[in-house]
């Protein structure tokens, strides 16, 4: 497995990939960066939740003249949601080098955009028809760019952007370089690439299948109103050497890490919008032992290098099954057993069947542990902490004590008091989280862009394929 160390990146790029806590490269990142990074035109056949944006996020930034005032590279992407998004992880890897990316999409005022392209950033993240809104305002100019990247080309294409993308590929004046990912080569994007790559190299990712037999795979349904405290008593239960906890939002892991601080347990969060100091403190602490439980983004987990992990808890159930993937492969590693729980609300059951169905696997449904399990569990684990102190002998000092005890009342009841005082009493401290909306099967209602009639859609269209 290739580490971003094996790059040979520039100083600047290495720091801030270090500061991300990237360590271990994705097999799309491992194969395209090296071409990518000699010039080289490239088509990256990959899936969504791959690791996509650093690996054509890399050497685009790489290519950035900070001397030069203009826009030196386009991310052209299907959706607004897509290009935030692509916009965020691009400003996070140029962070330390001092390159700065705008997000250019449909829906969001267009003077406020001006404004912004004012200030003059290198990159543009863009959704097609708003680029061409701009490009004849003369807002936007294409003649200083080094690189063009289309992602998720088959999108862009099924949604009626081919003669956008035509014009906007045709508009660039300059030599420079074109990166194009989709997840399927259709004729559509196969005839792109022909008329506007030069010689591209082909680099392939196969949608990634579940291999990892030692991770057992479970899941819960449950309301949602009930997911924390079922986390906590599973917690509780199954006491995780250490634990990562996937939310769906920035928002929602900040507030199930302070919930699980103020239940007694030591967790803390990580997302796109934490400094670079404090990620890479959390991932410190995560990796001592510090703390026990992580509460972590799809997008700020991605590339950890961390071994250990003994159970990661799906809170919200995933957007696509390669995102599933990706979110228990932290656990099962080296060789050790590992245990990945998902919640699911009951209107979330079609997500629950397309992820089996996509990763040819059977999750195994539990019912929510009762009181009564969980102060079992607390029990159990005092003993085994009693029967290892016995067994290293942890205990001399402590006899002479004993045996005073044991004249004045009898054995079991000694025991019993001790075993009482030692066991964890469940603290159900009220912990009040923002309701997510469950996952939904309908496809987003599309917003027609003007004068034209082709759709620039809300959220991302999903289209899971095996």
């Amino acid at each position: 497995m290739k580490k971003f160390s094996d790059f040979h990146l520039s100083k600047n790029i290495e720091k801030a990939i270090h500061n991300l806590g990237f360590e271990e490269a994705t097999p799309i990142q491992a194969e395209a960066i090296p071409i990518a990074m000699t010039g080289k035109d490239l088509i990256g056949q990959a899936q969504t939740g791959t690791g996509k944006t650093t690996a054509f996020g890399i050497p685009l930034i790489e290519r950035v003249e900070l001397s030069e005032e203009a826009i030196q590279g386009i991310v052209l992407a299907p959706t607004r949601e897509l290009a935030i998004q692509v916009a965020e992880e691009l400003n996070r890897i140029g962070q330390v080098k001092g390159v700065k990316t705008l997000p250019i999409y449909g829906g969001q005022d267009i003077n406020r955009q001006i404004k912004a392209l004012k200030k003059r950033p290198h990159i543009i993240s863009a959704t097609p028809g708003r680029l061409m809104d701009h490009m004849k305002r003369r807002t936007i100019r294409l003649n200083h760019i080094r690189t063009a990247v289309l992602d998720e080309a088959d999108e862009m294409l099924n949604m009626g952007f081919i003669e956008d993308i035509q014009t906007i590929l045709g508009g660039i004046s300059s030599p420079h370089q074109t990166l194009l990912f989709s997840a399927t080569m259709s004729k559509q994007v196969q005839s792109l690439a022909q008329k506007f790559m030069n010689t591209p190299e082909l680099v392939q990712v196969k949608a990634k299948q579940l291999t990892v037999k030692n991770i057992e795979q479970q899941y819960v349904e449950i309301p949602e109103n009930r997911k924390f405290d079922v986390l906590c008593n599973l917690v509780d239960l199954q006491s995780p050497d250490l634990a990562i906890v996937f939310g769906r939002t920035k928002k929602r892991v900040d507030e199930l890490a302070e919930g699980l601080k103020k239940r007694g347990y030591a967790a803390e969060g990580i997302h796109g919008d934490l400094t670079q100091s404090k990620r890479a403190d959390v991932i410190r602490q995560f990796k001592e032992h510090t703390i026990e439980i992580m509460v972590a983004t799809d997008v700020a987990a991605r590339g950890l290098d961390i071994t250990g992990v003994s159970h990661v808890y799906n809170f919200d159930i995933p957007q696509d099954p390669e995102s599933y993937v990706h979110r228990i492969g932290r656990t099962g590693r080296a060789g050790t057993k590992g245990l990945a729980v998902t919640f699911i609300t009951p209107r979330e059951r079609h997500h629950l069947k397309v992820i089996e169905d996509v990763t040819k696997t059977k999750m195994s449904r539990q019912s929510p542990p009762t009181s009564s399990e969980v102060m079992a569990g607390h029990q159990e684990a005092v003993i085994h902490r009693v029967l290892t102190a016995i067994e290293k002998g942890e205990f001399g000092e402590y006899k002479p004590m004993a045996e005073k005890l044991l004249e004045e009342m009898d054995s079991v009841t000694l025991l019993s008091a001790t075993l009482k005082l030692l066991t964890k009493e469940s603290n159900m401290a009220p912990v009040q989280l923002t309701e997510v909306a469950p996952l939904r099967n309908k496809k987003v209602r599309p917003e027609r862009k003007r004068g034209r009639g082709r759709k620039e859609t809300v959220g991302r269209k999903k289209n899971y394929r095996k």
